[in-house]
C-alpha cells in the first residue's frame, strides 16, 4: 500500500489541533474511506474510479484527513500533482471534466474549518515533494448540507463558474407549466412524426457506449462548424466517459440519454446522478436539419421528465450560462476557487490567482488586466 504519512523529526504524523493528514498515491487504496460520507456525484467511485485510470499520467495526491486521538477519518480530498512550467502544482483530480469538486466529508464529523485548513496545507509543504501552489477549483459551499470546510481557504463565489440548478418539485406538471414558452410538448409532436420516434435511456453498457460514440461525432461536428477545438473524444477522454458509463450505467448514476426514430439518432445526453440530484453534462444533436424540434432543448426536458418520475428533483445543467438555462428556470449557484502558496516559488502564481478573482468585480478593468494575468498561468 501507498500511504506516505507526513513525519515530524519525532516520527509522529503531523498533526494539527488534533486532525492527522495521511497522503496516498493510489485511488484504489482509498476508494472505500468514507463510502457512506457526504459528496456530490464528482466524488462518487463511479467517477473517480474512471478518472483516475484515464488520467493515469498525472500523480495521484489523496489525502487522508483524521483525528489525531481516535484514528477516526474526517475527510478525503481526491487531488492530484502535475508540473506547470516548472511550478509543482496541487489541485483536485479534475482538469475541467467535474462541475465541482469537494472533500468527501464524514457524516457525522465536526468540522473546525481553520483547523482542517491549516492541518492540509502544512500536510503538504511538509512533503519532500517541495510542491509550490494549491489550487482548490469549482467548491460549493456546502457537501451535504455540511459546510465544505476549504472554501474558507477563499472567497465565497470567487469562481468564474457557476453551477445552475433546476429545482421542479414534487408535482412535474406544474414545472412544465412554468416552462411553457420553450414549447416542449410542441417539439415533441413534432419529433414523434417521425418513423419509430422515441426517447431512451441505456440500459446497458454497449448501449451507452454506442450512443456515446455518436455523440463524440455530433459534438465534433458541431465544434468544427464554430471553428472550436474539441478534446472529449480524443483518448483519454473517451476511455474516461465509457469509463463512467460502463461503471455506472447499471445502478443508475450515469445516464445516457437520447432521442432516436429510424432515420436517426437525432440528440444525445450524458450525465451523472446522485442522490435526488441529476448534473446535465453532455449534449449533441444530429444537426440543423432537425431544428424544428429543437432536439437538444427536448432530449434534456424528456431526461429530466424521465429522472422526476424516479425521484430526482434537483437538476444542475451545468457551469456555463448559457441562456437556455435561464428559460428552464435555472438559478445560479456561487462556486468558489482557492490558491495557496506552498512554497516562495508559487506565491506570484497565488497572487496573480486572487487579482484574477478580485477582478471579476470589475468587467472593465479585467478586460485591460486579463491577458497579462493568463501570461502567468
Amino acid at each position: 500500500m501507498t500511504f506516505l504519512s507526513v513525519e515530524q523529526l519525532n516520527g509522529q504524523v503531523s498533526s494539527t489541533s488534533g486532525i492527522s493528514v495521511d497522503f496516498v498515491r493510489d485511488w484504489r487504496q482509498v476508494a472505500l474511506r468514507l463510502s457512506a460520507g457526504h459528496r456530490t456525484a464528482f466524488q462518487h467511485g463511479d467517477w473517480l474510479g474512471p478518472w483516475y485510470e484515464a488520467f493515469h499520467d498525472l500523480a495521484p495526491l489523496i489525502a487522508v484527513i483524521s483525528d489525531a486521538a481516535t484514528g477516526k477519518d474526517i475527510a478525503v480530498v481526491p487531488m492530484i500533482s502535475h508540473v506547470r512550467r516548472g511550478i509543482r502544482i496541487v489541485e483536485f483530480a479534475d482538469l475541467g471534466v467535474s462541475d465541482n469538486n469537494v472533500p468527501i466529508l464524514a457524516l457525522d464529523a465536526e468540522l473546525d474549518a481553520d483547523a482542517v485548513n491549516k492541518a492540509l496545507v502544512d500536510a503538504l509543504r511538509a512533503l519532500p515533494d517541495r510542491f509550490d501552489l494549491l489550487r482548490l477549483k469549482k467548491m460549493p459551499a456546502h457537501v451535504g448540507g455540511k459546510p465544505n470546510p476549504l472554501v474558507s481557504l477563499g472567497r465565497i463565489g470567487s469562481s468564474s463558474l457557476n453551477g445552475n440548478l433546476v429545482l421542479t418539485g414534487d408535482d412535474y406538471g406544474d414545472y412544465q407549466a412554468s416552462i411553457k414558452r420553450m414549447q416542449m410538448p410542441r417539439c415533441w409532436r413534432v419529433f414523434s412524426r417521425h418513423d419509430g420516434a422515441r426517447f431512451e435511456i441505456a440500459t446497458d453498457v454497449a448501449r451507452a457506449h454506442e450512443l456515446l460514440d455518436v455523440m463524440d461525432a455530433q459534438q465534433q461536428a458541431r465544434m468544427h462548424k464554430l471553428g472550436s477545438r474539441f478534446v472529449l473524444n480524443d483518448k483519454t477522454h473517451a476511455r474516461f466517459y465509457r469509463g463512467v458509463a460502463r461503471q455506472g450505467v447499471a445502478d443508475g448514476y450515469a445516464v445516457v440519454s437520447a432521442l432516436v426514430c429510424d432515420e436517426a439518432v437525432v440528440a444525445t445526453a450524458f450525465g451523472v446522478r446522485y442522490g435526488a440530484t441529476y448534473f446535465l453534462l453532455r449534449i449533441s444533436h444530429a444537426g440543423d436539419s432537425w431544428s424544428s424540434c429543437s432536439p437538444g432543448l427536448l432530449v434534456t426536458e424528456r431526461t429530466m421528465a424521465a429522472l422526476h418520475a424516479e425521484g430526482v428533483r434537483r437538476f444542475d445543467l451545468s457551469i456555463g450560462n448559457q441562456d437556455y438555462k435561464r428559460r428552464f428556470g435555472a438559478e445560479q449557484v456561487p462556486l468558489t476557487d482557492v490558491s495557496v502558496a506552498l512554497s516562495w516559488r508559487g506565491a506570484p502564481y497565488a497572487w496573480r490567482d486572487h487579482a484574477a478573482q478580485g477582478l471579476r468585480r470589475y468587467p472593465r478593468l479585467a478586460a485591460i488586466a486579463t491577458p497579462a494575468l493568463r501570461r502567468m498561468r
